[in-house]
């Protein structure tokens, strides 16, 4: 540690190795040298207790060091698993990433990413709350993004990692048609009903093709809110025989909502879930629902996250297909009373 009391610099490790400061900066971020030499500087840089300053890292660099990791809602257990595994593989000595809830606003995601924007993030990766969105036209333009889930039409996204909701939405209801059903509810994240969104547009498409009768409700993914929507559901005369919940999450809100009106799942009530939480094959019966890869998932978008800020190019969309885990939550209909 430098006796001075000021804060040792780049010129005091470049006077302690007897290398330029051009080189030492170069060594510091393991960019150019020999291998002796980066260990030369960064034992240089411990003895003397050098910490780089980040501001004027960013500066000079015309980069913050930080990605924005912008959730649709933090509310879902599966974005929750998501956000936490960017979060890990995102930290790096010279990156970090901001974990941001848009609590399932769509208008609000927007505002946030600007912000994102001013903060000058490096990049940003969004689960988009509406995907067709104009707003995020002018977002791309001032920095990378990476969106997970849907494709961003009005905007130049660098990069996509998209679900394959066509497949996913598709076997769904095609397994409840097979068991027999023909009334069932698709519970969405949306606020709102927009056939212009691609799982609402699917689930419409799809159901017309098996003949089944498929209202789309929106619902929150916290168990209370889930809870008091299924009840309202449950409660009609008649009832559906069947319900695809597009979230683990909302799926535990059937449950509940099932056990307090004393319906059986199911005898009574046919139940799929979308994301395969962890805690889905612990319920009883345990949830029938899709496993989407998420390892592969994280690493595709850090890659692409390193891609957008390193060379600042656009890298072709990719698909993720998810598997149908058959447990027991799926029957035949009860036979009319």
């Amino acid at each position: 540690m430098s006796g001075t009391g000021r804060r040792p610099t780049l010129k005091d490790i470049a006077a302690d190795t007897g290398l330029s400061m051009a080189a030492v900066s170069y060594a510091l971020r393991g960019l150019h040298g020999t291998p002796e030499t980066r260990q030369r500087v960064q034992e240089s840089a411990e003895r003397l207790g050098y910490q780089a300053d980040p501001v004027a890292r960013a500066l000079a660099s015309g980069r913050s060091g930080s990605v924005g990791v912008l959730c649709a809602s933090l509310e879902d257990l599966w974005q929750q698993r998501l956000a936490a595994a960017l979060g890990r593989e995102l930290l790096a000595p010279d990156r970090n990433a901001w974990i941001i809830d848009s609590a399932g606003d769509a208008d609000r995601q927007l505002e946030l990413a600007q912000h994102l924007v001013d903060h000058r993030a490096d990049a940003i990766v969004v689960i988009p709350i509406d995907p067709a969105a104009k707003g995020w036209a002018p977002i791309a333009q001032q920095v990378p993004v990476i969106a997970i889930g849907d494709a961003l039409p009005a905007a130049k996204a660098k990069s996509e990692v998209l679900f394959d909701n066509e497949l996913g939405i598709s076997t769904a209801l095609r397994r409840l048609a097979e068991a027999g059903h023909r009334d069932v509810v698709v519970l969405t994240p949306s606020r709102r009903f927009d056939t212009d969104r691609p799982a609402e547009e699917i689930t419409e498409r799809v159901a017309a093709e098996l003949k089944l009768t498929a209202e789309i409700v929106p619902c929150p993914h916290d168990l209370t809110s889930a809870t008091a929507v299924a009840c309202e559901i449950l409660r009609r005369t008649p009832r559906p025989t069947g319900i695809l919940a597009l979230a683990d999450s909302m799926a535990f809100g059937v449950y509940a909502a099932a056990t307090e009106l004393g319906i059986t799942i199911p005898d009574q009530l046919s139940l799929l879930g979308y994301d395969d939480q962890p805690m889905s094959q612990l319920l009883t019966p345990p949830l029938s629902t899709f496993r989407w890869p998420l390892d592969e998932l994280v690493q595709d978008v850090v890659a692409r996250v390193t891609s957008a800020v390193d060379t600042n190019r656009r890298v072709r969309r990719t698909t993720v297909e998810p598997a149908l885990i058959e447990r027991g939550s799926v029957a035949a209909p009860p036979a009319p009373a």
